[in-house]
């Protein structure tokens, strides 16, 4: 018991050394500091994980237009400001863009990166749709191509915020450009069908991502999932990584669906795909809905703990198939258009209609021939009062003193043409 009691008066004189002037004043106020830190990263933590709201698609274009918001503008309009502040909204919400952050508490976090490496890459895919889009003006989109190109995790200069940025004041230009009723706008349909290509494969990508993580549930089959094709299973700690990617490109899709789809009615209306691009636009909303557990749990069945990634998996999958049926019936609609215009484009026999019906006028006599010359009057009246009014006057006073008198020289000539075709039309009676 001797050493038990030398143990604890050796514990008693460090305790006591600190508690001495010369250290007490140290430790401390520095152990105050350290945890008053901590407790300040945890809640900007908590913080900067919101996902921001969804903007709307119908204010966005007015608002960003500032002064010119009111005058009408082009088509395209919509698209490109909804893609601005999309973009606008990695480096301007709480937090800022958190996936090149080398401190706490963003160095912590990892739901909040996740989400915007989704919300970046749609970003992406509908800038490159873009030049395609409005091919006559591909300068200011290609910059913005650039400025959203990269991985997204450059923290030096330039960083990846400065790089945003550079695109969002592209795209401003580009709205700018569209405002008026003399802008050009984008084609009508144009790059519809690339960008939906670039979104089904990046739902594709997530989904079986989102499959791996389910882990092996037997409900996978109704995803249509080949099981060898599923990459391998992400580890515990990274399974909530992947769901809140799924939030992030869910969260893009809306948007920019209901932004196309204002630009883009009448095409999307033609091909009869309005329908399936609403219950798109439905399928990504749910993948919106409230989190209501502080993690995301992989349970089983209906068992006492949920399986999110299950569910998010069944959303983008119905979103994935959706997105395909769409861009095929876009593709059939565009080649049923091209096929109707060469058909509207061959109307070759209608000159020999024409030439037909003037021929058989002409064997009819000499009445059938005053109907055009009657016809053709009307012409001569619009000519004559498309001429400025003091050439007319002047024109119209020689022209009736030659008709008098080709009048009065005529007449006798006339009444004896007159004579001989009315002794045919008697004959041939």
């Amino acid at each position: 018991m001797a050493w038990m009691g030398k143990g604890g008066a050796r514990r008693r004189e460090r305790v006591e050394a600190l508690e001495r002037p010369e250290y007490g004043w140290i430790w401390k106020p520095l152990l105050t500091l350290l945890v008053v830190y901590l407790v300040v990263t945890l809640a900007l933590g908590i913080w900067w994980s919101r996902t921001p709201a969804p903007y709307s698609v119908e204010q966005v274009p007015m608002e960003r237009r500032g002064d010119a918001g009111g005058e009408p503008a082009a088509r395209g309009a919509v698209t490109v400001a909804t893609l601005a502040s999309i973009v606008e909204t990695l480096y301007d919400k709480p937090g800022g863009y958190l996936r090149n952050d080398r401190l706490p508490p963003g160095l912590w976090l990892d739901n909040m990166p996740s989400w915007e490496r989704g919300v970046l890459d749609q970003a992406k895919d509908l800038a490159r749709a873009l030049p395609s889009m409005n091919p006559s003006e591909v300068e200011l989109l290609e910059e913005a191509v650039r400025g959203l190109s990269g991985d997204g995790l450059d923290w030096h200069r330039p960083a990846t915020e400065t790089h945003l940025a550079a695109a969002v004041a592209a795209l401003d230009q580009q709205l700018m450009a569209l405002g008026g009723m003399q802008a050009e706008g984008f084609v009508p349909g144009a790059g519809l069908r690339r960008w939906l290509a670039d979104v089904g494969v990046r739902l594709d990508g997530l989904l079986l991502q989102l499959a791996s993580s389910a882990g092996g549930h037997k409900l996978l089959r109704e995803l249509a999932i080949d099981s060898e094709a599923l990459p391998e299973s992400p580890p515990w700690y990274r399974v909530d990584n992947v769901f809140f990617e799924a939030r992030g490109t869910g969260w893009a899709l809306v948007q920019m669906l209901e932004g196309v789809q204002r630009d883009q009615h009448d095409i999307l209306e033609a091909a009869g795909v309005v329908e399936a691009w609403e219950r798109l636009r439905a399928e990504l909303a749910m993948t919106q809905r409230r989190l209501w557990s502080p993690v995301v749990m992989s349970g089983s069945g209906f068992g006492p703990f949920a399986n999110h990634t299950l569910v998010m998996a069944l959303h983008v999958s119905r979103a994935r198939d959706l997105v395909e049926e769409i861009a095929t019936r876009l593709a059939e609609s565009a080649e049923q258009g091209v096929s109707g215009e060469d058909v509207r484009q061959a109307p070759a026999s209608q000159p020999e209609v024409v030439d037909v019906e003037r021929g058989a006028r002409s064997e009819q006599g000499p009445a059938s021939e005053e109907a055009p010359e009657q016809e053709s009057a009307p012409q001569g009246s619009t000519e004559q009062e498309s001429a400025p009014q003091g050439s007319t006057e002047q024109e119209s006073a020689s022209e009736e003193a030659a008709e008098q008198e080709s009048a009065s020289e005529e007449s006798p000539e006339q009444e004896d043409q007159m004579q001989p075709g009315a002794d045919e039309a008697e004959t041939r009676q």
